[in-house]
């Protein structure tokens, strides 16, 4: 990912608010507010909305956001414009998540909780490259029949719900041991 897309991903996701960014509820502000906030221009935003390695970012005639990934506290944006924005899905195949080996027991014991994001992200496959997370020990399979709550989908494809009970983890999987499936670097 490019310094430029870096950039626009965490004013859209994390630090739009703090930086006084118009956005509304559902994560959209004004291109042309977002180039003068970075100092960039057009151009060089519309290449890095191009070059954004996982399309975290989405474009929409003069308006941009982040597809997901907001911060829940210092951001505009609400759990509910957002959901509203997205399309919702009912899987049946298991979700996966990629975590820690360090936060394991916790997570078996509590769940998954989205922490400083207003959702936890999953992904549809074991080797998808949305909904991954960089540098994981640990893939845990989600069923989705034991989610109590909707599943959505944003435009880039990844799957987010508010949180993910314990009874729903399916599967707990060492990262070497899964074949094909390099959840380390992306």
């Amino acid at each position: 990912m490019s310094k430029d897309s870096r950039a626009i991903s965490r004013l859209l996701r994390h630090t739009g608010g703090e930086r006084g960014l118009a956005m509304s509820a559902d994560g959209w502000a004004l291109i042309e507010d977002v180039c003068k906030l970075l100092e960039m221009d057009r151009t060089a935003l519309a290449a890095a909305v191009e070059q954004n390695d996982k399309a975290r970012l989405q474009v929409d005639g003069e308006r941009i956001r982040a597809c997901q990934g907001h911060s829940a506290a210092g951001m505009p944006v609400t759990r509910e414009a957002l959901e509203n924005s997205w399309r919702r899905v009912r899987p049946v195949e298991e979700l996966w998540h990629g975590t820690n080996q360090a936060v394991l027991e916790a997570i078996l014991r509590e769940g998954l909780q989205p922490g400083r994001r207003t959702h936890v992200h999953l992904a549809p496959s074991r080797n998808s490259h949305v909904g991954r997370r960089s540098r994981v020990d640990v893939l845990l399979g989600i069923d989705p029949a034991k989610l109590d709550q909707p599943v959505f989908q944003a435009p880039n494809g990844v799957l987010l719900v508010r949180s993910v009970p314990p009874g729903a983890i399916s599967q707990v999987l060492k990262t070497d041991a899964v074949h094909g499936a390099d959840w380390s670097g992306r």
